[in-house]
């Protein structure tokens, strides 16, 4: 099976952002609008180092 991929593109405002996209071609997440292109890395980045890590909080469960 493909694995999925980060796709970085520029927006109608001229921003940068990225979507991750599942191995059917779904977007599963989409980021903020960044000024830089490094910015849109950095954030690429960031997710591949925290994800892994990252707790789930299901808010239906927090009172």
């Amino acid at each position: 099976m493909a694995a999925g991929k980060f796709e970085i593109f520029t927006d109608t405002q001229g921003k940068y952002r990225f979507r991750l996209k599942a191995a059917n071609g779904e977007i599963i997440a989409q980021s903020q609008a960044y000024e830089e292109l490094e910015g849109a890395k950095n954030g690429i980045e960031s997710i591949r180092r925290n994800a892994p890590i990252s707790p789930i909080v299901d808010l239906h469960e927090v009172q």
